[in-house]
């Protein structure tokens, strides 16, 4: 009987071994079948790292604290939780470490119901109340109040973690409305401006105010007529001027914070005058509303994500035309509106939207980029209830830490509209950090990485010749500088390679080149690292997958000229 059962074991052990082995073979038979079914194409980048294109400003990446109560709802959902200016609890250990890893993290605090708030300070006669829903107010809700306790316990949070504030004015106080969406009557400042002096006299540093929200052109809830609102914006800059009057440290004014129409824009910086509004702000949902069921499909089409470069051009042109004394900020910008979308917002997916809105607003010279929000809704950087960090977080403290403020112009010779390429000086070092996007399903991108920047050493003279010509086969044939100056030695590069977790794009969690990034188990930021490759070795691009690739002696005159020693 013993024999018996003996050679019962073995079979079994015989068999598990054969399943096994088939099933290890499975798996390789599908990994090969996944890529041959892949395309592949080959293609070089030019990175001209002679002349900066544009630059961002010292703090790009921005994001948001909203107003809405846990109340607020869309679609049969109710995202918000108590994430608001009002309610969000600060006590919380991750939220400070979130905002430390980017530090200086610009937050802009405000939103559709800030022109709703009351700030409970000086002769305020109205009664102060939180948010209530309300039919017939606006956005659904009642007026909504700021205690001044609660903002003293703000800024103690923002200087313990160094963030930045802009903080998001009234502007509907004191105006009356005449129609379903329009508000007419001069803006009283009395509430906004005892407010601001409580925030003088109690040392609170805010590097930014903002008069409104969202009430530009045709207005979303509200609107105020550009003629009326630029006599605003200068009482408002009077009022700054004034109680900054023996302050070493001067805030900037910052204006709209609307949805851009050019006529509006141009008008209101001819009605306002030349030096009156600091910083000219948009907002940005180019994906539509959050309930949309094709949701992934745009933020995978680059015709789609491409169509919002008309607006951060024209915003140039009427800045250089009626203001060039102003910069442009994006000032909230979530992707999708109406709190984002369920299950898309906050996943892996989302990073292709963020990070190529990210690229495309540097390339413009966008000096601020506040991505909707930090917490709250459905596209918040952190996860509403468990503060965890969503994806977009990720992307978003990779491209702190690596993106410095000069953007290089770089081409390519892939036919493929795909494959999503950036360029920038590296941040406090010398360099340059690629940000490659593979928006395509199939095809595998395989990239060698060119400088038309050729370099002579002469005694000790350098002298640099830059090749202008615009055709980029002609660029390519010529001779080429891939790190720093002759004899670096210099010859790897460090890869971020982000994918999603186990090829799900609505995954909560990013892997980074094969690591899931979760935090700790003491609650900290995981370590970044990269892997390092050859200079001279190609770039290989996986199907739905973003890089970070820095070049750390790439030879970048523009670059070298600006790095922070």
């Amino acid at each position: 009987m013993q024999l018996v059962v003996l050679v019962l074991d073995a079979a079994a052990a015989t068999i598990d071994q054969l399943m096994g082995l088939h099933l290890a073979l499975f798996l390789l038979l599908a990994s090969l079948q996944a890529a041959l079914s892949q395309d592949i194409a080959h293609g070089s980048l030019l990175v001209n790292g002679a002349q900066a294109k544009a630059e961002t400003g010292d703090n790009f990446i921005c994001a948001t604290i909203d107003w809405w109560p846990h109340d607020k709802c869309d679609y049969n959902h109710c995202p918000w939780g108590y994430s608001s200016v009002a309610n969000l609890d600060l006590a919380r250990p991750f939220l400070a470490k979130a905002i430390q890893a980017l530090k200086p993290l610009r937050i802009r605090l405000g939103g559709s119901l800030q022109d709703q708030v009351l700030y409970e300070v000086g002769s305020l006669k109205s009664p102060c109340h939180p948010f209530q829903k309300m039919k017939g107010g606006l956005f659904g809700f009642s007026k909504g109040c700021l205690h001044m306790e609660r903002w003293d316990e703000l800024n103690h949070f923002f200087n313990q973690t160094g963030a930045i504030v802009t903080f998001g004015l009234n502007a509907l106080h004191g105006r009356h409305q005449i129609s379903h969406n329009v508000w007419e009557g001069p803006w009283d400042p009395t509430n906004a401006y005892d407010f601001i002096k409580y925030t003088i006299s109690k040392g609170y540093k805010i590097d930014s105010w903002e008069l409104g929200n969202e009430l530009s052109g045709k207005g979303i809830g509200a609107s105020v007529d550009v003629a009326q609102y630029g006599k605003d914006v200068i009482k408002l800059k009077q009022i700054l001027d004034g109680l900054y009057e023996n302050s070493k440290f001067k805030p900037s004014l910052v204006a709209p914070g609307g949805f851009y129409e050019k006529e509006w824009y141009d008008k209101l910086l001819q009605v306002s005058g030349s030096g009156i509004i600091n910083v000219l702000t948009h907002h940005l949902y180019n994906l539509g509303p959050g309930s949309d069921e094709h949701l992934e499909r745009k933020i995978l089409d680059p015709e789609r994500l491409s169509k919002v470069e008309t607006i951060f051009s024209n915003l140039a042109e009427t800045i250089q035309n009626y203001g060039p004394w102003t910069s442009a900020w994006v000032g909230e910008a979530g992707g999708a509106y109406n709190s984002g979308g369920r299950s898309v917002s906050n996943t892996f997916l989302n990073s292709f939207w963020y990070l190529d809105q990210l690229g495309m607003a540097s390339s413009y010279s966008t000096k601020v980029y506040c991505r909707q929000t930090l917490i709250g809704g459905n596209y918040g950087l952190l996860n509403t209830t468990t503060l965890t960090p969503n994806p977009d977080y990720f992307s978003a403290l990779l491209w702190h830490r690596l993106m410095g403020k000069k953007v290089l112009a770089v081409s390519n010779d892939i036919s493929s509209p795909f494959l999503r390429t950036y360029a920038h000086c590296s941040k406090d070092r010398t360099g340059v950090t690629l940000l490659l996007i593979n928006l395509s399903n199939q095809t595998r991108f395989i990239l060698n990485v060119k400088n038309p920047v050729t370099v002579s050493v002469e005694g000790n003279e350098v002298t640099k010749t830059i090749h202008k010509e615009n055709s980029f086969v002609h660029n390519l044939k010529k001779t080429f500088s891939w790190v720093g100056t002759k004899g670096s030695e210099v010859t790897f590069r460090e890869e971020y390679h982000l994918t999603s977790q186990d090829d799900n794009l609505r995954s909560q969690t990013m892997v980074l080149n094969g690591i899931p990034l979760k935090l700790t188990n003491e609650g900290d930021i995981p370590t970044l690292d990269p892997v390092h490759n050859n200079v001279r070795s190609p770039i290989y691009m996986a199907p739905l997958s973003i890089a970070f690739i820095v070049y750390p002696n790439f030879d970048a005159p523009s670059c070298a000229r600006h790095r922070k020693l």
